[in-house]
């Protein structure tokens, strides 16, 4: 029995909330003990409420109340510690502050095990049983616990809300179609739920599809995220690698230059000291004779003079005297050389443009917006040349290489017979490559064709040759009063507004190309869906003599 009275006593000084012996223990108005902390987080959680309440009785309190230390409970509480009794397990069966209590427990209340929306009170175990065992109880609808049970009461009538009224979209009791909605559209709430299953079900699946989607997704762009990375450190890798081995080259180059402007150095010099050599020793014996002469011209004695003369030994053979004139010995090398670092600098002019665009045109899997307007065309624009050595003689290439026209006479070329020249049909080719999203706009007058095409697209007289008679290339042509779009000879009539100007988009990565009639407003007039294989090129092909074809300027 001693027992007993200590476990009781413990249970007695235990706080509700954490269901562990008091601490700091604080005593509300209603009575009621708690743990400071506990009953403080409690009321943090109602702090959005206008009032606060008692987590045992229910009691509210306005406002919220400011609790000090219970000092005769705690000096209890420390006694209590002192006789180092062991408390007792926990009973789990007792509701807490996040549990739902039963309605019919008086005193301590244990955990609900049911709630019954007939009776609207929530039971635990024991107290439920009588709806097992009764059968007045049969048709009484049980569910898990839920502290929601008075939300189903009618707040007119007062009666458990068992219908639904669609017109109004809210819950009604037997008696609202009597008042309030007579009238409208009214089912059993039993029915309004199967037919709301049936679009919750289609809804979930449509959730379980995009989840399943989105999660393939994810894992593509996680994959996505490791080939960039992978890509990009491959990248700095061969470059790195590429600009060493030009730099080794240009050193072995600068090594070479140095080792041929020493040899060549040792050898003029050794020729030039040779020289040297024979023409000290020339000037020595002409001095020496010199030197005998004027003695002998001293001579008083005038046959001792004659004699000495006659037998004086002929001067010998001269040197070519060497004539002043402006020298130049390693300047011209030098000139090469710096000819040479000219050239790489507009090489690497002109292909480092192509190299910066390369980079940030990376082709990823990010979703990217289909343009709009024609301002949203303009930000792929790209300043696009023709390429010289495609153009059929009978083009007159202009505007720096931009505008080509019809002549009826070969135009002069330096390079007629360049492999890359279209020799029979009046076609050109852009110089630039094109990839990624790129736009650009062709003013024409005339019967112009606009075209793309790979690079190797033939080049000579056959009908494959043409623009849109191969699977190479996609031609739109354009004619007084018709468009028409040409693939693998396949035509495909068109409609649309004429207009001298035609805008082209090319999506590289998501294989669309779209030819625009430009005037006021953007018109499509077709657009193409495939995959492209290869770069693209612009391409013009000038049919009739005196038209003109130009690519626009856009920036």
């Amino acid at each position: 029995m001693a027992k007993k009275g200590v476990q009781l006593d413990w249970e007695t000084f235990s706080c509700s909330i954490c269901l562990d012996l008091l601490k700091d223990p604080v005593t509300t108005a209603c009575g009621h003990n708690y743990c400071m902390n506990c009953i403080k987080g409690f009321w943090d959680e109602e702090d959005h409420k206008q009032s606060h309440s008692c987590p045992q009785c229910r009691q509210t309190f306005t406002p919220r109340p400011v609790l000090l230390k219970n000092t005769l409970l705690a000096v209890l509480v420390e006694e209590l510690k002192k006789t180092r009794v062991q408390a007792a397990p926990v009973d789990h069966r007792y509701a807490g502050a996040e549990d739902v209590a039963c309605d019919v427990c008086t005193g301590r209340k244990l955990k609900a095990f049911k709630s019954c929306l007939m009776c609207l009170i929530s039971y635990c175990e024991e107290h439920i049983q009588l709806h097992f065992e009764s059968p007045a109880f049969d048709k009484h609808k049980l569910v898990a616990p839920s502290e929601e049970l008075h939300d189903n009461i009618c707040s007119l009538h007062n009666e458990v809300m068992k219908m639904f009224c669609r017109s109004d979209q809210q819950s009604i009791c037997y008696l609202c179609p009597v008042d309030e909605h007579k009238g409208h559209d009214t089912v059993s709430a039993a029915a309004e739920r199967a037919e709301r299953q049936k679009e919750l079900e289609g809804t979930r699946l449509d959730i379980q599809q995009r989840i399943q989607g989105r999660e393939k997704d994810v894992k593509l762009l996680h994959q996505e995220v490791e080939a960039i990375n992978s890509s990009a450190d491959k990248a700095v890798q061969d470059s790195e690698k590429i600009f060493a081995e030009l730099i080794r080259l240009m050193e072995k180059r600068s090594s070479d230059v140095k080792q041929q402007v020493r040899a060549q150095q040792k050898s003029e010099v050794s020729r030039v000291r040779e020289l040297q050599e024979k023409l000290e020793q020339e000037l020595a014996e002409l001095q020496r004779k010199d030197g005998e002469l004027k003695k002998l011209s001293h001579t008083e004695d005038h046959t001792q003079f004659l004699h000495n003369y006659i037998s004086l030994s002929p001067l010998s053979e001269s040197t070519p005297s060497i004539k002043a004139r402006p020298l130049r010995y390693f300047e011209d090398g030098t000139a090469a050389v710096s000819e040479v670092r000219d050239k790489l600098q507009d090489v690497l002019s002109e292909s480092w443009t192509n190299v910066s665009l390369k980079v940030t045109e990376v082709d990823v899997l990010l979703p990217q917006p289909e343009p709009k307007t024609r301002a949203d065309f303009l930000k792929y624009s790209r300043e696009i040349t023709l390429d010289s050595n495609t153009a059929n003689t009978y083009l007159l290439l202009s505007e720096g290489n931009r505008k080509a026209k019809r002549m009826i006479k070969v135009q002069s070329c330096s390079c007629s017979s360049h492999p890359d020249r279209f020799t029979y049909y009046k076609q050109v080719l852009s110089r630039e490559s094109l990839t990624g999203h790129c736009y650009w706009e062709v003013e024409r007058s005339g019967r112009v064709y606009v075209a793309v095409a790979y690079k190797n697209i033939s080049r000579g007289s056959s009908f494959e040759c043409k623009f849109g008679l191969n699977d190479k290339s996609w031609v739109l042509d354009c004619d007084k009063n018709r468009y028409t779009l040409w693939y693998n000879n396949v035509q495909t009539p068109l409609s649309g507004p004429q207009s001298s100007k035609v805008g082209v988009y090319l999506d590289h990565s998501a294989g669309t190309l779209s030819f625009y009639s430009i005037s006021d407003t953007m018109t499509l007039l077709h657009r193409v869906q495939t995959t492209f294989t290869q770069p693209l090129y612009a391409g013009l092909w000038v049919y009739n003599d005196g038209s003109t074809a130009e690519l626009c300027k856009l920036k």
